[in-house]
């Protein structure tokens, strides 16, 4: 079953360890296939080097196991909770890491500022940073009550505008149209966070991309009359 998207999720958790986003086995990608409304996502806590497409487990939005040997990822309620959110306007990629400067940022319980045009070009604005949860929300359904919050703080913000958020004291969420472009924004985050770090340090009154230019970067990209690249 979902043959196909097993090996693209496969591919794109491949993709963390090759692009330094996760240690031992400190990550998960999933993919959303929107006809049977089932998402594909890693085992729990099977080493990166063991795993092969067929070990990919698939999943119900209702968190029913439909097919793998293998238990899913401990994180798969909160992919669940954002599929549920946002599945119809195009998320049909999640990832999770613990990447060393997103996580940083995300233990210090900050939102990162966009400084530049490398994050304007991606999100449009701050990268913002959930609440913590209250101990009811952990010692319940933590994981359900993590995408919950992911959910809350993204308000009215459309998500594919802003492809990824910080847990206070746990790490970075991305997503994206696939798993695949998923993967290019955790890596894009994990640059950014480390480049606004280090601008910090070099100027601590630094000041936020003015708003006309944060527009052209990330609209000349993402906007109805975008321009970058090639044409399709």
């Amino acid at each position: 079953m979902l043959e196909e998207l097993k090996k693209l999720v496969y591919e794109a958790n491949m993709e963390l360890p090759l692009r330094k986003l996760v240690t031992y086995t400190w990550g998960n990608v999933s993919g959303f296939d929107k006809t049977t409304g089932y998402l594909v996502i890693k085992p729990s806590g099977i080493d990166y080097e063991m795993l092969t497409p067929d070990d990919m487990v698939v999943i119900d939005l209702d968190g029913n196991q439909i097919e793998g040997k293998y238990r899913p990822s401990s994180d798969t309620p909160t992919h669940i909770e954002i599929y549920k959110a946002y599945k119809d306007i195009g998320i049909g990629g999640i990832v999770h890491t613990h990447s060393q400067w997103a996580t940083q940022w995300a233990q210090a319980g900050r939102s990162i500022p966009n400084y530049g045009t490398t994050q304007a070009d991606y999100f449009y604005g701050d990268i913002p940073c959930a609440r913590s949860l209250t101990a009811e929300e952990i010692e319940g359904e933590y994981e359900k009550n993590t995408g919950l919050v992911i959910i809350e703080t993204l308000g009215s913000h459309n998500p594919l505008h802003v492809p990824g958020i910080l847990c206070t004291n746990h790490g970075p969420f991305t997503w994206g149209k696939d798993a695949a472009e998923a993967v290019h924004n955790s890596v894009v985050l994990e640059e950014v966070a480390k480049m606004a770090f280090f601008t910090e340090q070099m100027n601590p009154n630094v000041k936020r991309t003015p708003e006309v230019l944060l527009d052209k970067h990330f609209l000349r990209k993402h906007g109805e009359g975008a321009y970058y690249g090639q044409d399709k």
